[in-house]
C-alpha cells in the first residue's frame, strides 16, 4: 500500500496576519517604543579600549545595538547614565561624535 501525502492547502491572502514591529526600550528615557520609532546604535572598535558609537538607521549591522530616541534629551540622558557601555556591553572610551552628529544634525 502507497501512502501519498496531501498538498498543503492554500491559504487566503485575507487570512494572513502582519506581525507588528517589534518593542525596545529607550536607553535614554526608559520609554517602550516600537522599534521604528528608535535609532538604533552600535560599537565600532577604533583602537584599544576606545570605541566609536554609530547609528544603524537600517538596522543591519551586526553585533549588539542599543536603542534610543533620535532626540538631544534622549541622548544626553543616556549619556549621563552611562547607558551605552552597560547596554553594549562594552568599557573603555566611547566616543559619541558621529552619533551626535547624527541627531543634532549638521
Amino acid at each position: 500500500m502507497v501512502r501519498r501525502s496531501r498538498p498543503a492547502p492554500l491559504v487566503a491572502a485575507s487570512s494572513v496576519t502582519l506581525v507588528p514591529p517589534p518593542v525596545r526600550t529607550c536607553v535614554g528615557c526608559r520609554q517602550r517604543a516600537s522599534a521604528t520609532e528608535l535609532l538604533r546604535v552600535v560599537a565600532v572598535a577604533s583602537g584599544a579600549d576606545q570605541f566609536s558609537l554609530r547609528p544603524d538607521p537600517r538596522r543591519r549591522s551586526t553585533g549588539r545595538g542599543a536603542h534610543v530616541h533620535p532626540t538631544t534629551a534622549c541622548l544626553e540622558l543616556a549619556l549621563r547614565r552611562r547607558a551605552f557601555g552597560r547596554a553594549l556591553r562594552i568599557t573603555g572610551v566611547i566616543d559619541t561624535g558621529e552619533l551626535a552628529e547624527a541627531i543634532h544634525g549638521p
